[in-house]
């Protein structure tokens, strides 16, 4: 298939996990990009916000999303309510007619819009009874429609996703209901968005639904022990129990996971129907690509590495662009991605940056911590008896680090001479963790900051345990690291002086 003709592509639910990630895949394609929303102002973050052009528009309302369909070609319908009761179908069936007659009108070439599998013969849940009949709306609307049907999307911030990574990471033992046995096939987000690229460059004679999702098909009992077994965890224990209602698993998952209720609810009753493809004949028209759709295992391996990678960022520098559909979006919710505990602290001083910056640089070895050194030495002993590094590595030279080097039982992950120190911990841990220091000049006062940030990102119920069982300690180490290192660059400084 070749590459289709620039076009002026509209974008709803630019907001939404699919959306947010499809805009920049598209601009790389050479179109031109609309983007609907009924908030503009949480796009403003986007690193695309500024290539494309933006319109407040609701999508309930028929005037707005006439004008937002003016002189497009292709509109993605990404817009769908999730809720329990008859008034979130009412609210999804409204606006699909209200985007299906606003297309018409306008001359829209082409609607796509990603939709749900649809079980055979089963009785379906309300979440995707109603993806089905907007799928119906849009196919009746005279204008060229494709509906591309999947199941679970896997990637860091898609709420099947992390409603799977929050039950698999904090239960070793699982008393599960019936839908555990259902079968699944999913679908990485990079899949998803390549074909919903490729359907702007369809024919016009193209009218129809496709199925899509991944090479493996699954129940979600071995999608859990499949993601424990990509993350490092032991094997999950999962016992079905029959009495679990779809209102009582709700209730569950949202004790378990910080997935809102209102939302972990249609995808628990979701998970009771077969959602696995019948047919595979988006290829004739998007081929596979050379290497194959991506596997389960990989998948999620990507989304892991992802949300790694992104809790190392420090916060004090800008964001950096998307590179892979599973980086994480300023619109993402708070609860995507995973648990990422962090400690943070800030200390004004009147030390000079420089002074400040070489007792930074000179942590650790012989010169210590500057806090609580028994809890340190404690520490040290007990990784070893671990069969880890513990202290005894110390460091190579007493006043410069460079990147990669080890110091005690970090490493040396990032350097930035006289403003950034991040060190990586290399101590055996049930999960990952960072440490930074960030050295500003204030220009208000003439000062210095310090700010000191302690990351963990926990492997495992064991290590949510681990975190809040040396959280008490954490004003005593963290806060007197802070204060000692700040003490320390002010004598200098006046002995400079």
């Amino acid at each position: 298939m070749t590459d289709p003709a620039p076009l002026t592509c509209l974008v709803t639910g630019a907001t939404g996990y699919i959306g947010g990630r499809l805009v920049p895949r598209l601009l790389a394609a050479g179109h031109t990009v609309r983007v609907m929303s009924r908030s503009p102002e949480r796009l403003r973050d986007h690193p695309w916000a500024a290539q494309v052009e933006i319109t407040r528009a609701d999508a309930a309302d028929a005037d707005q999303v006439a004008d937002a369909c003016a002189g497009v070609d292709v509109v993605y319908y990404l817009v769908h309510a999730l809720g329990s009761g008859p008034e979130f179908e009412e609210t999804d069936r409204r606006t699909a007619r209200v985007m299906a007659r606003a297309a018409r009108d306008a001359g829209v070439g082409r609607l796509v819009y990603l939709g749900a599998l649809e079980p055979d013969g089963e009785e379906l849940s309300p979440h995707l009874r109603s993806r089905i009949e907007v799928a119906g709306i849009l196919l009746r609307s005279e204008v060229p429609t494709v509906v591309l049907r999947a199941a679970v999307v896997l990637g860091s911030g898609s709420a099947s996703f992390e409603m799977l990574r929050y039950l698999t990471e904090r239960l070793p033992v699982m008393v599960t209901p019936r839908w555990v046995r259902s079968r699944i096939q999913p679908i990485a987000i990079r899949d998803v968005l390549r074909y919903l690229v490729a359907c702007a460059g369809l024919p016009a004679s193209v009218h129809r639904s496709f199925d899509i999702g991944g090479p493996d098909a699954m129940d979600y009992a071995e999608m859990m022990q499949r993601y424990a077994a990509v993350a490092g965890l032991p094997r999950r224990r999962i016992l079905p129990v029959p009495l679990f209602t779809p209102s009582l698993s709700s209730h569950w998952v949202g004790l378990i996971t910080p997935v809102p209720a209102g939302i972990a609810r249609p995808l628990v009753e979701s998970l009771r129907n077969t959602v696995v493809c019948s047919e595979h004949d988006i290829a004739e028209y998007v081929p596979d690509p050379p290497e194959g759709l991506l596997g389960f295992d990989e998948a999620v391996r990507l989304a892991l590495q992802r949300v790694q990678d992104s809790a190392v960022d420090t916060r004090w520098s800008s964001a950096s662009v998307p590179g892979a559909p599973s980086d994480p979006l300023p619109t993402d919710p708070d609860w995507a991605g995973g648990t990422l505990y962090v400690d943070e602290r800030t200390r004004r001083t009147t030390a000079a940056p420089d002074a400040l910056w070489r007792v930074v640089e000179g942590i650790g070895g012989d010169t210590g911590w500057y806090s609580f050194p028994l809890a340190w030495a404690v520490r040290g002993a007990l990784d070893r008896l671990a069969g880890g590094v513990g202290l005894r590595r110390g460091r190579r030279d007493p006043h410069r680090l460079f990147v990669g080097e080890a110091l005690d039982f970090w490493r040396v992950e990032e350097r930035e001479s006289g403003r950034l120190l991040r060190l990586r911990a290399e101590m055996r841990l049930p999960g990952l963790a960072w440490l930074e220091f960030h050295v500003e000049h204030d220009p208000a006062d003439g000062g210095t900051l310090l700010r000191q940030r302690a990351t963990f990102a926990p492997r495992g119920l064991s290590g949510h345990l681990y975190w809040w069982a040396i959280a008490v300690f954490h004003g005593i180490v963290f806060g007197g690291m802070l204060r000692g290192v700040t003490r320390a660059a002010e004598s200098e400084t006046k002995t400079a002086a």
